[in-house]
């Protein structure tokens, strides 16, 4: 399997180095050119269609950040008054941004981490007994954590998705106390029943823990979820995580020492992953209706030619806007990763945190693919 993903900008997902009447700029058109120019070119007429894995940094982003103090917030002479301001400013724009209170957004250094920290938090809080449950097709980091919360005594539930690796909000057991589901489908753009979800566990006083990695630049997180974890490397910010830890909602740390973000997560922190993902945010929100727009067409036009070559496409309805995801019965997807890239072309196989891997996706697998396919 392999999955492209655009968000609609020249420089995410289109071709780039193109000239007048569509020429491509590159030493044909100049053979004065020196051979670092002519790689640096070959560079930049690169196609970008791995997006949703790691999307690239916006330009308001590396902007915000070369206007950053260097020092450490927590210092109390000027300069960490200034660095404390802009991690201030920081958390007070992403609380905007996700319609959340400032108190509730808590740093962290990536979006597996602040998965970690929901599931671990939320299971290893004083008197939290039960079943904690999810579904197959979630991310690594979420069924990484739920089996090793299994190894340590506590009862799990993994369930079973449908083709369209849609999670059923009726298979939350009873007795469940900590429900985790993704907002959309890391590997196949599904996008999740997360509000009736909410609803069903909210009904047997289960917390509900929202993955949000994939998703937020192209629809809004539903209300009521108690955790959300975020990422911003996939938001366009290059760096850091959030977590929002709705108020009322006690979760244990994973890392101890000093008082900062709210006592829940010790340890220096870091001004310029705050700013980043706090400004990716403001960005993705300001402008998610025009890029929406902008990537369904291209992923629109992209699922039409995968499936002239034999692709049998695994995107289902609904999904994000941006995914165009296929598999290969007769072929193998490191084979196909490679020859597109050797053609200039970047595109992925499974999710940002296994890509390197040569095993199946367990999201197809989840899905009911047979094996083949599955690498294909």
């Amino acid at each position: 399997m392999w999955t492209e993903k655009s968000n609609g900008n020249l420089r995410r997902g289109e071709p780039v180095g193109v000239g007048p009447a569509g020429r491509r700029v590159g030493p044909a058109n100049f053979p004065s050119w020196s051979a670092t120019a002519a790689a640096k070119q070959a560079a930049v007429s690169r196609i970008y269609l791995d997006d949703a894995s790691s999307a690239p940094v916006f330009d308001e982003v590396r902007q915000a950040l070369r206007q950053l103090p260097e020092s450490n917030p927590s210092s109390p002479y000027g300069e960490g008054r200034a660095a404390r301001a802009a991690l201030d400013a920081a958390r007070d724009m992403a609380a905007r941004a996700l319609s959340a209170g400032r108190t509730e957004v808590t740093f962290t250094s990536s979006g597996t981490e602040a998965v970690n920290l929901a599931l671990f938090g939320a299971a290893r809080r004083p008197g939290a007994r039960g079943i904690i449950a999810t579904w197959a097709s979630e991310h690594h980091s979420v069924l990484g954590a739920v089996r090793r919360l299994q190894s340590e005594g506590h009862t799990i539930a993994i369930q079973s998705v449908d083709r369209a690796a849609r999670a059923d909000p009726d298979d939350i057991p009873n007795g469940a106390i900590l429900v985790s589901i993704g907002l959309a489908n890391n590997e196949v753009g599904t996008i999740q029943p997360v509000a009736e979800i909410i609803h069903r566990a909210h009904e047997i006083d289960a917390l509900v823990h929202v993955d949000a990695c994939a998703g937020p630049p192209w629809i809004p997180i539903p209300a009521g979820a108690d955790l959300v974890s975020l990422s911003g490397h996939k938001l366009g910010a290059g760096r850091g995580g959030i977590l929002l830890v709705r108020d009322g909602v006690r979760i244990d740390p994973l890392f101890y020492g000093g008082p900062q973000e709210w006592g829940r997560r010790a340890g220096h922190e870091d001004v310029n992953a705050a700013t980043a993902i706090a400004t990716a945010l403001v960005i993705c929100a300001r402008d998610r209706e025009t890029q929406k727009t902008k990537a369904a067409g291209q992923a629109e036009s992209l699922r039409g030619l995968l499936e002239e070559i034999g692709g049998v496409l695994t995107c289902a309805e609904p999904h994000l806007p941006n995914y165009a995801s296929c598999a290969f019965s007769d072929r193998r997807g490191e084979d196909l990763l490679l020859s597109l890239d050797l053609a200039g072309i970047a595109a992925s196989s499974g999710s940002a945190c296994a890509s390197g891997s040569l095993d199946p996706s367990h999201v197809l697998l989840a899905m009911g693919l047979d094996l083949k396919a599955a690498l294909g």
